[in-house]
């Protein structure tokens, strides 16, 4: 697919339409180019990474930190040369602590083809997994002035990492939230929020878009309820991937255990996939 300024340019507007509403859509997570052009023929219009996706497809668990930038933004480009759709990077915590480093990996994913990419607050750190609050504004901020000098519109999202990792401050969430918009955040994320409650204190918090994750308590409602609730935008995270190797994981015990076949023979005689690809 085409890479020229241009072709970013209008993919990058595009994606940035999506975000004014009205209602709630949905950025459906690829982990290769052919998920990538099963969901395009789908008719979603817009795809996203997933870091959990790629670091299974390599053999790894997710946030073990075994899966490089460059093997990340490696899968980016592979996912976003697959289709014309606007495609957003999950570019975990950007690879680094210091908002220098995390610019610059926001600079190099803009060359890969995306239009936009996620920075998280996380450190990598088991026993401090939060970064503190000054440096995690900070990052945010190198990360959007990096974005801001692209030569087209490229969406960033920051992500308020609290609830995924034990720490289920509500208040400290949108305080984190907000400073992130201040910082020049285009969209706003705050995964694993527990309740219906939670999503609406969240985008009832902040003038800019939130993307809702599709997992927990969100995963109950519909698109249409997650947009009254003031969701603008929700991912499917990991959720198609793991539905994948779960699917796999079924048919390959029947072998296992069984001796017989018949997830494989159902899924061979699916004629859908080849007239998606």
């Amino acid at each position: 697919m085409d890479h020229t300024e241009q072709a970013l340019r209008e993919r990058g507007e595009r994606f940035r339409e999506m975000h004014r509403g009205p209602g709630a859509f949905v950025v459906a997570n690829a982990w290769d180019a052919g998920t990538a052009r099963l969901l395009a023929g789908l008719g979603f219009a817009a795809l996203a990474t997933t870091s959990a996706g790629l670091a299974h497809s390599l053999g790894h668990r997710d946030g073990a930190g075994l899966v490089s930038r460059e093997q990340t933004l490696g899968n980016a480009a592979a996912i976003a040369a697959a289709t014309d759709l606007p495609v957003s990077a999950d570019l975990e915590n950007g690879f680094a602590d210091s908002p220098e480093e995390v610019a610059r990996t926001v600079r190099e994913a803009a060359g890969t083809g995306i239009v936009g990419g996620s920075i998280e607050d996380t450190t990598a750190d088991p026993d401090a997994p939060i970064h503190e609050f000054g440096l995690a504004v900070e990052r945010v901020r190198a990360a959007a002035e990096a974005a801001r000098a692209l030569p087209f519109p490229f969406t960033l999202t920051a992500r308020a990492e609290n609830f995924l990792y034990g720490r289920p401050d509500l208040e400290d969430t949108v305080r984190r939230l907000r400073a992130f918009e201040e910082a020049g955040a285009d969209v706003l994320f705050a995964p694993g929020l527990p309740d219906a409650d939670a999503v609406r204190t969240v985008c009832a918090a902040v003038e800019r878009p939130v993307n809702v994750l599709a997992a927990g308590a969100a995963a109950q409602m519909s698109v249409a309820e997650l947009g009254d609730l003031g969701a603008r935008r929700v991912s499917l995270g990991s959720g198609l991937s793991r539905s994948a190797l779960t699917a796999a994981l079924a048919a390959a015990r029947e072998v296992a255990e069984h001796g017989t076949f018949a997830r494989i023979a159902e899924a061979s005689s699916n004629p859908e996939i080849h007239r998606l690809l």
